[in-house]
């Protein structure tokens, strides 16, 4: 079975800052039954690209057609000549429409809210790109319920459309030699709850003067500055140090306003055995193995939830040993399930 799987444009399918997809990609497709069978095709500007069987689709600024129009077009002449069984569209619903005019192999991998993607926004757009798909994969239940809103769908319809979660490698952690440090990773924005995190995390620091906190991201759009002789704001780092980093970690927060589609950094921190808090929103719940989950978001909950973890060793090291314990979605069983949903398209 011959896979062709088409990023988003511009996404970096690189080792070299690379894109949660690509990530997620990387390390499916290394563990496929299919891997010397799967082609990936993008646009990145690093040189250095992940080791997949991967094509650069290098584009020409022209005045006549859009860099995303120069982009489909491109992949369609050389799909066209490689007649794959089955083209994988990541996240982005828009490509369906002109691709659809080519090819009657298409699935379409959601990894954001529908709602707010262009061309599926409306019930219509959303029926015609089930109309226009052998399949429709979803990050989490909770992305396929916003597709799902409002749609009266028949059985054969919803037979279309299945829940594949993220996932990431698994690696022996030694939970001793975690240290007394607390972890955010993201955006440092409003929308990730970066503003109530430091308030609370000052709180923290000031009462545990043995504990340290580190921050990895950065956002110059909003300047949230927070300052503390034991909280070191590292900016934006790449992935393999931010791995590092959650393993190190005791306790990780991800205190998210908005409605996380699924929730990469609370699935990586489940994975290096962190204490996980999360907020109830979106697909977290889905993220995590044995999270503590914050219902109502603000300063005096954080806090409280972080210093719950903190002076109850016990607690905190039961949730440390349940997310090594428990955690599943490693890249072999998602790889599986992935290939599996392949072949029952291919069978049919």
């Amino acid at each position: 079975m011959k896979i062709s799987i088409l990023l988003p444009y511009k996404e970096n399918f690189s080792p070299l800052y690379p894109g949660a997809i690509s990530i997620f990609l990387h390390g499916i497709n290394s563990k496929s039954k299919y891997k010397n069978k799967i082609t990936v095709y993008g646009n990145t500007k690093y040189k250095k690209k992940f080791n997949d069987n991967y094509i650069n689709l290098n584009i020409k600024k022209t005045f006549l057609k859009s860099l995303t129009k120069s982009y489909l077009d491109e992949f369609i002449k050389k799909e066209l000549r490689n007649r794959s069984d089955l083209i994988e569209i990541h996240n982005r619903p828009k490509y369906i429409n002109s691709l659809s005019k080519f090819f009657n192999n298409l699935v379409l991998f959601f990894h954001n809210d529908p709602i707010d993607m262009e061309d599926s926004k409306t019930i219509s757009q959303r029926i015609n790109l089930l109309n226009k798909t052998k399949k429709i994969i979803f990050n989490s239940n909770w992305t396929k319920k916003r597709f799902l809103k409002n749609l009266d769908l028949t059985k054969l319809q919803k037979k279309k459309l299945e829940v594949i979660n993220q996932s990431t490698n698994k690696v022996r952690i030694s939970l001793n030699k975690k240290k007394n440090k607390i972890i955010f990773v993201g955006r440092l924005n409003k929308s990730k709850g970066y503003d109530i995190f430091g308030n609370s995390i000052l709180k923290i620091l000031d009462k545990y003067n043995n504990w340290v906190s580190s921050v990895i991201g950065d956002e110059p759009r909003e300047r949230l500055i927070f300052k503390h002789k034991n909280l070191n704001i590292l900016g934006f780092k790449d992935h393999k140090f931010t791995l590092k980093e959650l393993s190190n970690s005791s306790i990780c927060v991800v205190c998210s306003r908005w409605e996380e589609p699924f929730g990469r950094i609370a699935l990586e921190a489940s994975s290096r055995g962190c204490a996980v808090i999360i907020t109830n929103k979106g697909g977290l719940k889905e993220a995590v193995t044995n999270p503590l989950i914050i219902n109502k978001l603000n300063e005096k909950t954080l806090f409280n939830a972080i210093d719950k973890l903190i002076s109850n060793t016990n607690l905190r090291k039961s949730l440390q040993r349940k997310s090594l314990k428990n955690f599943y979605l490693t890249n072999e069983f998602i790889s599986k399930r992935v290939d599996n949903y392949r072949e029952n398209i291919f069978k049919s």
